[in-house]
């Protein structure tokens, strides 16, 4: 791929090798478009074109968009996948709505497959060996899209072949404290099948946890009380409601990582050093298999065994029991075990990005970045087809735009479509590893639109807090969908909200952890980030996700029919996102309030003083730095809000623009710090990290207290306590520096 030389105003700079034809180098395409309207360093967001820009997203145009995205199943690396990646090519390269430029980058990735040949297979075996049941090994065929050559079989992907036996036993949702519970209880765990449930632990951690117990073998369902509201029967669940039909299997990555399993911290280029797949870290230890509940039903109803505690019971209509083994007076004999039978394999495949980009006119070294990813378990349609369908409806619009010469946005603009997400957000890994120096400096902030419905009732916003400020903006703007009048933000209100010291009742901002694309932006390279989608009321189910999730049930048709009837739901996320992004591109000054962080910090400290304070004063860790820290951070956070309220009401010059818009841009670098977590791959933000510990406080220091617990004065534990604390203060007064004036050395 070859790099074109780009404008960079007086700076000129030289021409590179690489895909940064998309990220920096961003040249006037062949057949250049009209010239944009007359820029100068003093441009700034125009209202009426962004008017124009929600004015023209079409929902009409995003159902189409759907029904073609989702119309075959759409699996990392498959045919289809790469039918997808033209697809997006083409409309990226259209002549009349088109962008600047489009490509597609392909990496060398290590997926997990079932065998084809060789089905995996879970069975309840007699005491003579005989086969007395066997579970599904493929969802019921209920509109004619589940029994399609190409819709994959229901696996657990990255668990390794095997075929365990042994007695069944119950154990909840998987967790460490579910097993220990178990033992409690006088169960022996060693060689048993474990029956667990989605949810309270990740998939790969339940195989995790059972291993150390050891457990040979683990099944995952999904329970009718976790996903249905209660409902099971076939008339009660799709294709006559939104509900999961009772042979739903909830397919997914049960790699503990994310990334190409194979180079980590390395783009997975063919050159690329790799690791050996038998000695690679993240992966389920032992065989491991998903089920449906109808298949559960038939296991759990038929244990022995004390009751299990109310908390665990579920929604099949039996009382759950603990096992080990089978009831002596029911369906299956005694002594009749569990045979869990995998096959899965390991392969290299090519999975390809596809980044289209728009050059900014005035500042094209600084991106924003929009992404979703576009590979799917089966038919995808609301995940991730739904905010792929956004996707496109807002390119074609900015597109639009750009080739008739309308408008051209301050800053560049890069659409991605990821690919292999699912299997670990695999697509978007890649592409900060081979390009981190490049955006660690030149990022603005990361969109993330993954699933962009998962119902129709309220939007759902998750982000650091710089980001809090520009979503509420664009929320406030427009209308949500429905009778009532309301704006998206005051729909929003009633149903996610908090009370803010600084601004009373607002809308609650989700925290981001590790379930889509955004998170090698904001845990690796500290990019300030968001996801944004419309969700349901939570007051009226207890679903944890929507229902279809991950199954060959999430079609077109669910969507059209049961999820958002209209489209205008999508619509309104197209609305939402796009208003952010242009905010965040045209802005002269970068829509991002730093000064939000303040409550996150003053929060975390608070939450440290009153519920770890006492015990760190026992073994002489005192938190006054921190407090210290935390004030200078407020300081300087409030002090920069002052010097760009000053700016605004002048006539700033371009580098005394550029130079604050830094402060906000880097503002989310400086909470960086690689000897925080060096246990977990590429988490290195001090703020948003795995919790081990129940305390809602900086992770790190939460973590270490959790685990020095009931250790002894002067214990290694304790010192690492020091540590965390440390490194800790050093990254709060390092983001305060980054905030005060950038002559104050």
């Amino acid at each position: 791929m070859q790099w074109v030389k780009v404008l960079v105003g007086v700076l000129g700079a030289a021409a590179l090798l690489g895909l940064g034809i998309i990220l920096g180098h961003f040249a006037i395409p062949k057949g250049a478009a009209p010239p944009a309207p007359s820029l100068s360093a003093s441009q700034d967001l125009d209202l009426e074109i962004l008017e124009t820009v929600l004015g023209q997203l079409d929902a009409s145009r995003i159902r189409e968009n759907l029904r073609e995205l989702s119309q075959e199943p759409h699996l990392a690396s498959s045919p289809r996948d790469e039918a997808l990646v033209q697809l997006l090519l083409q409309r990226w390269r259209d002549p009349e709505s088109g962008l600047d430029s489009a490509e597609a980058a392909t990496y060398e990735v290590l997926l997990s497959f079932p065998d084809q040949k060789q089905p995996n297979r879970v069975a309840v075996v007699g005491p003579t060996g005989d086969i007395l049941f066997s579970c599904r090994q493929s969802e019921e065929n209920l509109t004619g899209e589940q029994g399609g050559p190409d819709v994959v079989p229901p696996y657990a992907a990255y668990a390794p072949p095997g075929t365990p036996q042994g007695l069944l036993v119950y154990a909840n949702r998987g967790t460490e404290e579910d097993f220990k519970m178990l033992q409690t209880q006088g169960i022996t765990l060693g060689g048993t099948i474990a029956l667990t449930r989605f949810g309270g632990a990740g998939r790969g951690a339940k195989a995790v946890n059972a291993a150390k117990h050891g457990v040979a073998g683990v099944l995952v369902y999904t329970d009718p009380a976790d996903i249905n509201d209660g409902q099971s029967s076939p008339s009660e669940t799709f294709p006559h409601s939104w509900r999961l039909p009772p042979s739903g299997v909830e397919r997914g990555s049960y790699y503990e990582y994310f990334g190409d399993p194979l180079t980590p911290y390395l783009p997975a280029k063919p050159s690329s050093f790799r690791l050996d797949p038998a000695a690679a870290p993240g992966f389920p230890p032992i065989p491991t298999q998903p089920i449906g509940f109808e298949d559960a039903k038939v296991l759990l109803c038929n244990l022995q065994g004390a009751s299990a505690p109310v908390s665990w019971q579920g929604a099949l209509g039996c009382d759950y029991r603990l096992g080990p083994g089978f009831q002596p007076n029911g369906r299956f004999p005694a002594d009749s075990q569990v045979n869990v039978s995998v096959h899965n394999r390991l392969e290299l495949r090519n999975s390809s990005n596809v980044l289209g980009s728009i050059r900014g006119a005035v500042e094209p070294d600084r991106y924003v970045l929009y992404g979703n990813h576009r590979d799917s378990w089966v038919h995808g349609a609301v995940d991730p087809s739904s905010g792929t369908a956004v996707l496109l409806e807002l390119s074609r619009v900015l597109g639009t735009l750009l080739k008739s010469g309308t408008w051209r946005p301050r800053r560049s603009v890069v659409f991605a479509s990821w690919g292999a997400e699912e299997f670990g957000l695999i697509g978007s890994t890649e592409f900060t590893e081979e390009f981190f120096c490049k955006l660690r400096e030149r990022t603005v902030a990361y969109i993330n639109v993954d699933i962009s419905v998962f119902a129709n009732t309220t939007l759902r916003a998750q982000g650091t807090p710089p980001v809090q400020s520009v979503i509420f903006s664009a929320a406030k703007q427009i209308l949500a969908p429905g009778p009532g009048g309301l704006s998206i933000y005051d729909n929003w209100i009633r149903y996610f909200n908090r009370s803010s010291p600084a601004y009373g009742l607002v809308p609650s901002l989700g925290s981001l952890g590790a379930g889509s694309d955004y998170a090698p932006f904001i845990h690796y390279l500290g990019i300030s980030s968001m996801d944004i989608a419309y969700t349901y009321d939570r007051s009226k189910t207890s679903a944890r996700i929507y229902p279809t999730y991950h199954t060959a049930f999430d079609t077109f048709g669910y969507v059209d029919k049961f999820v958002d009837p209209g489209f205008s739901s999508h619509q309104a996320v197209a609305r939402t996102a796009g208003s952010v992004l242009l905010r965040l591109s045209d802005s002269l000054f970068l829509p991002l309030n730093v000064s939000d962080y303040s409550e996150t910090l003053r929060s975390f400290l608070q939450a440290a003083q009153q519920d770890l304070g006492v015990l760190l004063e026992k073994h002489s860790i005192s938190l006054g730095p921190l407090v210290t820290a935390v004030e200078k951070f407020e300081g300087a956070a409030a002090a920069l809000g002052q010097h760009l309220s000053a700016l605004q009401k002048g006539t700033p010059d371009p580098l005394q623009v550029r130079m604050l818009n830094d402060q906000l841009m880097l503002l989310e670098r400086s909470f960086l710090s690689p000897q925080a977590f060096p246990e977990e791959h590429y988490y290195s933000h001090v703020l948003w990290a795995p919790h081990t510990g129940s305390v809602a406080t900086f992770p790190g220091l939460a973590n270490a207290c959790s685990r020095a617990m009931n250790t002894g004065l002067g214990s290694a534990a304790w010192a690492e306590v020091q540590r965390q604390l440390s490194i800790l203060v050093a990254a709060l007064e390092g983001a305060a520096a980054i905030l005060r004036p950038v002559a104050d050395l």
